[in-house]
């Protein structure tokens, strides 16, 4: 399950009394996010510690090289495995918001798969990296999308999750795909259960760019969406979508889904409720 650090005092106290809901649904682990640009680094680190130290989640730190020359990056790394944060999701990470293009630090980063190679230089991290079912909106082609795939596993990484997405055929022709050029760490499926319309818009076309354009939207969800009345109408179907998917992934033979939460616990703990009586999940 992956979480964002609060900007707020009251965003903070809720966060804390959700967490005690988490902690019943047992997740393997938690994320929690690095902000655009970097924005959140100290919270990020902070809620880090907290999720490992207070709450006892398994938790995995998202890492980005913007903003960061080699020897910041180095000491983060070196700062986390003595808080006992064993686990990372090494990213190149995006553009600092106003800023069009993504450019590297003097003397930091270019790309995640440095980010993987610093990382294991500094202590034995568990490593994930990220995967895009709908190719990354940088990539020219699918090609060169799994040729840096497959540079950050060699690298190190150990797992990859996947960027959001809404049609299991693209999660399922991506991990053949990446199967074929020689990816064989596992690859989790990241899935959102969206709460409204207006939130769903927002997310695939601000937040999961692909190569095409926005992350796509299935026929089959639009007309569904089509329907639509009230935002709790919204979140019920966003809950059932993703209980379909999720459905589908586990018959399938994924080695576990991850969940975009946004900080809350009731969609996905509706979620788990009818995956485990459904016998999908022990």
């Amino acid at each position: 399950m992956e979480f964002f650090p609060p900007k707020t005092p009251a965003g903070e106290a809720l966060l804390a009394q959700r967490l005690e809901r988490f902690r019943a649904l047992d997740p393997a682990f938690c994320s929690i996010t690095y902000g655009a640009g970097g924005s959140t680094r100290e919270k990020t680190l902070e809620w880090a510690r907290r999720l490992r130290n207070e709450y006892g989640f398994e938790t995995m730190c998202h890492l980005t090289c913007v903003g960061h020359s080699r020897e910041e990056l180095r000491s983060l790394l070196e700062g986390l495995w003595a808080d006992a944060i064993e686990n990372i999701i090494a990213l190149r990470g995006d553009p600092p918001r106003g800023q069009e293009n993504w450019q590297p630090h003097p003397e930091g980063l270019r790309h995640a798969v440095e980010l993987v190679r610093l990382a294991r230089s500094v202590a034995p991290f568990g490593i994930a990296v990220a995967g895009f079912p709908e190719g990354h909106p940088e990539s020219p082609t699918e090609q060169e999308d799994l040729r840096y795939l497959k540079e950050k596993v060699d690298a190190g990484a150990d797992v990859v999750i996947t960027q959001l997405f809404f049609d299991n055929t693209d999660f399922f022709h991506y991990v053949n795909a990446a199967r074929a050029v020689g990816v064989s760490v596992p690859i989790v499926p990241g899935i959102m259960p969206f709460r409204t319309g207006a939130q769903l818009e927002k997310f695939t076309t601000v937040y999961a760019r692909t190569r095409n354009g926005p992350a796509r939207i299935p026929e089959k969800l639009r007309k569904r969406l089509q329907g639509i009345a009230s935002d709790e109408d919204a979140a019920r179907l966003g809950i059932a979508y993703a209980i379909e998917q999720c459905e589908e992934l586990l018959d399938r033979g994924v080695p576990g889904i991850h969940f975009y939460c946004l900080n809350e616990s009731d969609a996905v703990d509706a979620i788990l409720q009818s995956l485990r009586s459904s016998h999908r999940l022990a």
